[in-house]
């Protein structure tokens, strides 16, 4: 930052950390411990759409990236799109393989960074049920922040968080990730692939 900018009281954007989504397969264990949430093998990546044959093209590698585990029992990758316009991506990975899933989330948000399209990427996750399987939660990560929160839909609620669990969740992970410490960004995000309830 330099002088002027600190006169004015300006400070410069935090630059995206993607090796922070490596904390995760360690955060998924801590979790697993201390509050008997275990990974779905399910991540996604939210990004603005942008029109394009670009962008298009850009889709299609990333298809390609991520189908090329299919000829050794992996699952395609796979594109929906929310009512809000978004765009998700959905990887899947055998439950107990966090590192592989990770991986695949790393990948998909460094080939959008590198063709230029940072600015659209707003979001990943990585999803986790309890042992009944009747309760769903979220480590999201934020892009542009470098940082991670939980989100937590409460059950049989429309759009409805568990707040209890999400503070719970904060608690026991801030030796294994950089959680994000300002609350009013613990956006929302329902209907995140695999995490169930209502669409967004």
């Amino acid at each position: 930052m330099g002088l002027l900018d600190a006169i004015l009281g300006r400070s410069k954007p935090v630059r995206p950390d993607l090796d922070q989504l490596f904390g995760l397969p360690a955060a998924a264990i801590t979790l697993q411990a201390g509050a008997g949430f275990t990974p779905t093998g399910i991540g996604s990546v939210c990004f603005a759409s942008v029109e394009g044959g670009a962008f298009a093209q850009l889709q299609e590698d990333v298809r390609e990236l991520l189908d090329a585990d299919t000829d050794l029992g992996g699952v395609p990758v796979e594109f929906s799109q929310d009512a809000y316009g978004y765009t998700w991506l959905l990887a899947r990975h055998p439950a107990d393989d966090t590192a592989s899933l990770v991986n695949d989330l790393h990948a998909v948000n460094t080939l959008l960074q590198e063709a230029g399209f940072g600015p659209q990427l707003l979001c990943s996750l990585m999803t986790f049920h309890d042992a009944a399987g009747d309760r769903a939660l979220a480590l999201v990560y934020l892009y542009k922040r470098g940082t991670f929160y939980p989100f937590a839909p409460l059950p049989g609620s429309p759009q409805k968080r568990d707040n209890a669990l999400e503070l719970q969740t904060r608690a026991l992970l801030t030796d294994d990730l950089r959680v994000e410490t300002d609350l009013a960004r613990w956006f929302p995000v329902w209907g995140a692939p695999g995490l169930g309830g209502p669409k967004a």
